[in-house]
């Protein structure tokens, strides 16, 4: 999913910049700079999920233009690092991928809000819900944070970039129907087993790197 040039008007590229703005400030003041500087393996695991984010969105198919699909990732980024960092880290992603041409600069702010800010709040919103749940198994972790929240991410950043498009008149709402919304739950499905896999195996192997696990409410 990826806004091309002059796909929105100056008033959706200024209300998507305000919301970003607000949502970067937060991110920003909700980050512990103090603990992050002085945990190396935070580090390491912020600007690997960085660089990895932004070789995974290269690889992207579509044929209208901003209703491009590639898997995003977000959510797996946000279980692992909390999704403050997640944000920043996307947002380091999605430089990138200006600098190399394949998004324009002034869709910078609503390509973040779609395909990073999006995606990483409803990933916490559904690991805060699975918490308060307290299922007590750790399957629910997997399933619902992982499996279920990244199919979730995708779906809520697809509608917004389609309410952005059908607003901006860029495409009628039939259209979009016809080429990407009646689509959007196949989407859902490799979205949710890629970082469905990767939690899973980051469970078993390396649970140390999900820091929103809490592993103690497991251990009953």
């Amino acid at each position: 999913m990826g806004i091309t040039e002059n796909l929105l008007s100056t008033g959706q590229i200024v209300l998507t910049g305000l919301i970003f703005l607000v949502i970067l400030i937060i991110a920003i003041h909700r980050i512990d700079w103090r603990a992050f500087r002085a945990d190396d393996a935070l580090q390491h695991t912020f600007y690997g999920a960085a660089i990895v984010l932004g070789l995974l969105w290269q690889m992207r198919a579509g044929i209208s233009p901003g209703l491009s699909i590639h898997v995003f990732g977000i959510t797996v980024v946000t279980l692992m690092i909390g999704w403050s960092l997640a944000v920043l880290a996307g947002l380091m992603a999605l430089v990138f991928t200006v600098m190399i041409g394949e998004e324009p600069v002034s869709a910078f702010a609503a390509n973040g809000l779609i395909t990073v800010m999006i995606p990483a709040l409803i990933s916490h919103g559904i690991m805060l819900w699975e918490r308060r749940r307290d299922f007590g198994n750790f399957f629910a972790y997997i399933f619902v944070c992982g499996f279920f929240g990244a199919g979730l991410a995708v779906a809520g950043a697809g509608i917004v970039m389609c309410l952005l498009l059908w607003a901006g008149e860029v495409y009628s709402f039939d259209q979009l129907v016809h080429e990407y919304l009646r689509y959007l739950p196949l989407f859902m499905i490799p979205e949710g087993f890629a970082n469905g896999a990767f939690v899973t195996g980051l469970m078993v192997f390396h649970p140390d790197q999900l820091r929103t696990l809490d592993q103690r409410r497991y251990r009953r």
